[in-house]
């Protein structure tokens, strides 16, 4: 076993905050001497970066992610009496987003080796009410996304990827968020790109639709003090927030080559265990948010690294079919088999940038003894 003993967390975003304080203390510097502090210079700058990132024409920065999925949902019409199908396993904002944009949520069930849905699993979730789709790709690996646009024209249905955990990945060498009619970021401070506070972005091709949610991020204002729409809310990204970003964006390119060699070390040394690490979509690059693995001993397995002071998180307990709070909100509630069993067995292993090998490495060698000494 590796001899490193010092505790191993999850993540830890204070080795990223030290190598780069001083240029994330310059940039708050000169926002701050500046005096803008909502949609300035920074905000705009970062909107071009991040949607030339994504392959498109436009970027919208919102208050956060959440947000940003209701933004983009009623940017592109969708409301009261529509349905929309998307994953049950996943974070709970994708479900109360649509519930929030009035619509109601279908659950289409997941892949089992990927744990991501499919155009197969939507197509089954399909009724003549459905007018949009949202994607999400899971832990940073991309659905594969075209033959669920495919299945979007042939039905003229809107769809939406949330892209929180995915910013940088692509499926067929394009990015994701370069697919869908509107794509949404989340910049919460341990994503991939990840700032120190709350955050989002919606990118989309579609300039009509960028200027909807320009209207709908203010207040539904065109002009100042005078709305337009009711359904505008105050979620609008800070400059200074813009500013911290833009600075990590110039790192992202290495953070993620960092996290896919990590997610290799990773594969090598659980190579041959019941532990299982998920899939990456055939076709697709994953930028590993997470990475993930599967083990019906599930608990054991968290209860014994943790034992051994290295931290693990369950990306998700409670599938979102489970959820009391959607209970009454879900249209056509169905079994879900793999989302079920997806709950009980998923573990999320420490990923991020600044991780060292030698921890993955004993990271791995905690595992190894765990399935071996306990088959």
């Amino acid at each position: 076993m590796n001899a490193l003993t010092h505790p191993i967390p999850a993540f830890d975003l204070t080795r990223q905050h030290a190598r780069l304080l001083p240029e994330l203390v310059e940039a708050a510097r000169e926002v701050l001497a500046s005096g803008h502090m909502i949609l300035g210079a920074n905000v705009a700058a970062l909107e071009q970066e991040v949607a030339r990132l994504c392959g498109v024409e436009h970027g919208v920065g919102v208050a956060s992610g959440t947000d940003g999925l209701y933004l983009a949902l009623r940017a592109l019409g969708i409301g009261p009496g529509d349905e929309v199908v998307t994953t049950p396993f996943t974070f709970l904002a994708t479900a109360t987003s649509i519930v929030r944009a009035g619509a109601t949520p279908v659950f289409a069930d997941i892949e089992p080796d990927t744990l991501n849905t499919s155009a197969r699993r939507i197509a089954e979730a399909l009724t003549p009410r459905t007018r949009a789709i949202v994607v999400v790709h899971l832990y940073g690996n991309p659905v594969a996304m075209e033959p669920v646009m495919e299945l979007a024209r042939a039905r003229s249905l809107k769809v939406v990827e949330d892209m929180a955990q995915a910013i940088g990945a692509s499926y067929q060498g394009r990015p994701v968020g370069s697919f869908a009619d509107a794509a949404v970021i989340s910049f919460y401070p341990t994503k991939n790109l990840g700032g120190c506070g709350d955050g989002g972005m919606v990118v989309t091709r579609d300039g009509e639709v960028a200027e909807r949610l320009r209207i709908l991020r203010d207040h539904g204002q065109r002009h100042r003090y005078v709305s337009e729409d009711v359904a505008g809310i105050n979620s609008r990204l800070d400059e200074l927030q813009a500013a911290l970003l833009r600075v990590k964006l110039r790192y992202l390119d290495a953070f993620t080559e960092r996290r896919r060699v990590l997610a290799r070390r990773y594969r090598e040394g659980l190579a041959g265990l019941d532990v299982v690490p998920l899939a990456e979509t055939p076709g697709g690059r994953s930028v590993y948010h997470q990475f993930t693995v599967r083990s019906a001993r599930r608990d054991r397995l968290q209860a014994y690294l943790k034992e051994h002071g290295v931290g693990s998180t369950v990306y998700y307990p409670v599938p979102l079919h489970r959820q009391a709070v959607l209970q009454e909100r879900v249209a056509h509630p169905r079994p879900l088999p793999e989302a079920d069993r997806a709950a009980q067995e998923v573990l999320s292993l420490p990923m991020f940038p600044e991780l060292e090998v030698e921890e993955v490495e004993r990271v791995c060698a905690l595992v190894r003894e765990f399935a071996v000494g306990s088959a």
